[in-house]
């Protein structure tokens, strides 16, 4: 009697375990995201630190998920009449890639541009983290900006409600909020992407 329900518990637990697996949170936050492709939607500060974010303060921002396919994403962010930042999200191997993208005015690539960070676990299906990798960690070195070498960026998607963007590191936090129930026109194409 005590082996039966020994056995019993043992295939119970060994289905539950397998059978039932929880869904693949990144792929629903790449399915969240790519369901905006196309679309614009104005953001606000939800958060930001003083001096270091007060460009940002009064001016229209504005981010458009632009470009979509299996394995990137892009959406160009503009402050003002600034457009000079696209982030460019990229599916890898062992998870996600963020990459920001920072262009003048020419179409050139500013000194400091191809910074990121790459998801270190799953995530949530809404909310995924980006901490800072070893290339961009050299980048801030060379160019003094020793200051960002924790950064952690981090990106929320809740449908029809809104997206998340996010710059955490010691004495400094940055939010934007998107409001995904008001879509904005499109605005003109990103530097450096005509």
């Amino acid at each position: 009697m005590k082996k039966t329900a020994l056995g019993l518990a043992l295939i119970l637990g060994f289905a539950s375990a397998h059978a039932i697996q929880p869904d693949d949170p990144q792929q629903e936050f790449w399915d969240n995201l790519s369901a905006l492709c196309g679309k614009a939607f104005s953001g606000e500060l939800a958060a930001y630190a003083y001096p270091m974010d007060s460009g940002w303060r009064g001016e229209e921002v504005t981010m458009h998920v632009r470009e979509c396919s299996e394995d990137e994403i892009k959406i160009p962010l503009h402050i003002g009449d600034n457009r000079s930042r696209t982030w460019i999200l990229t599916r890898i191997d062992d998870g996600i890639r963020l990459k920001h993208d920072h262009r003048l005015e020419d179409g050139s690539e500013d000194e400091v541009t191809w910074y990121g960070g790459h998801t270190t676990d799953p995530g949530r299906g809404w909310r995924q983290s980006f901490p800072v990798d070893a290339y961009s960690q050299g980048l801030f070195y060379s160019t003094d900006l020793q200051v960002s070498v924790t950064n952690v960026w981090t990106m929320e998607v809740h449908p029809d409600d809104i997206f998340a963007y996010e710059l955490t590191r010691p004495y400094r936090h940055l939010r934007v909020e998107f409001d995904l129930t008001d879509e904005v026109d499109a605005p003109p194409a990103p530097w450096g992407h005509e």
